[in-house]
């Protein structure tokens, strides 16, 4: 689930810089962009939890660290994106 979160976030992120090069309102692109960022981290956190609980270890040091850091990243990114959007002057 947390993989099609970050997919859409992705696509929303780049639909909100297309649109502000085009001098045309993307707010809620980036409204949208942002909560699935979070929905990405709250589905991801999810389901690490739920390795944690049955016991999967294995699982949990394989991906952490490294999805860890991704995540991270991708978090980064995505509010920089919508930033940059935001804060764009725009002249109509």
């Amino acid at each position: 689930m947390w993989l099609l979160f970050g997919i859409t976030a992705i696509i929303m992120a780049v639909l909100n810089v297309v649109w502000t090069i085009r001098h045309r309102e993307a707010k809620w692109f980036r409204f949208v962009s942002l909560s699935f960022t979070t929905l990405t981290l709250c589905a991801f956190y999810s389901q690490a939890n739920h390795w944690a609980i049955v016991g999967d270890y294995s699982a949990l040091l394989d991906v952490m660290p490294t999805l860890s850091d991704v995540l991270w990243f991708l978090t980064i990114a995505s509010v920089m994106l919508n930033g940059i959007c935001l804060f764009a002057k725009t002249d109509k």
